[in-house]
């Protein structure tokens, strides 16, 4: 049985160029990030309750004349804002996080219309579910930084706090505020909280770049 092998040697017995894997990774995340922003526009439209998060964009694009995906970027700039007390450093994933996903969701709600079937919506809301914790395996997979969000929470944790703890904190938090905003808070966030982790810990491994090599 082979010992692990990782690092060029490796890349190169295997027939592929470090090169290739910088393409591949820039390639992963902004595939992944698109289809993290279609997710979120997936599941306001299915209008059964959204993320934490989103319940505040959407509160406060409600009583704004920005769109959703205007509002996800400017707190995805505020919350990086807030990693500088923390000395957190942002990735090129963390940057393109911030500044793309709010498009994606944008032109995901262009793109898909507002749906009044009971059935039709559940199926997205779960579609969107799905995506969601999908695509956040390959743009985390790309290994080029963590989301604001994620990076903030991390930050926390290095400060000291609990990581669940600074996770519920921030979550809870955003979501009391979107609710009060006029978020769309229902059966949809409660279904996101459930099964979004166990999907994201389904994905990311598999969509990982540098994962270990099989052994023999």
């Amino acid at each position: 049985m082979r010992g692990d092998e990782s690092g060029p040697t490796a890349e190169l017995r295997a027939g592929r160029h470090p090169r290739d894997r910088v393409v591949r990774r820039y390639l992963q995340l902004v595939v992944g990030l698109a289809l993290f922003g279609f997710s979120l526009a997936v599941m306001v439209r299915a209008e059964l309750g959204l993320p934490p998060w989103d319940v505040l964009h959407q509160g406060v694009a409600e009583r704004t004349p920005l769109t959703f995906g205007t509002v996800v970027i400017a707190f995805s700039i505020l919350v990086m804002l807030l990693w500088i007390p923390l000395r957190q450093r942002p990735g090129t994933g963390t940057v393109a996080n911030a500044l793309l996903v709010g498009v994606f969701v944008d032109v995901g709600l262009w793109l898909l219309p507002e749906v009044s079937h009971l059935g039709l919506r559940i199926a997205m809301l779960a579609g969107g579910i799905a995506l969601c914790g999908a695509s956040t395996g390959l743009y985390v997979g790309a290994g080029l930084g963590p989301g604001p969000r994620d990076g903030l929470m991390t930050g926390l944790a290095a400060r000291g706090i609990p990581l669940g703890a600074a996770r519920v904190g921030i979550e809870l938090t955003a979501l009391a505020i979107g609710w009060v905003l006029g978020g769309t808070v229902g059966v949809g966030t409660l279904a996101f909280a459930l099964l979004i982790g166990p999907v994201v810990h389904w994905s990311v491994p598999r969509m990982r770049i540098d994962r270990p090599a099989r052994t023999e």
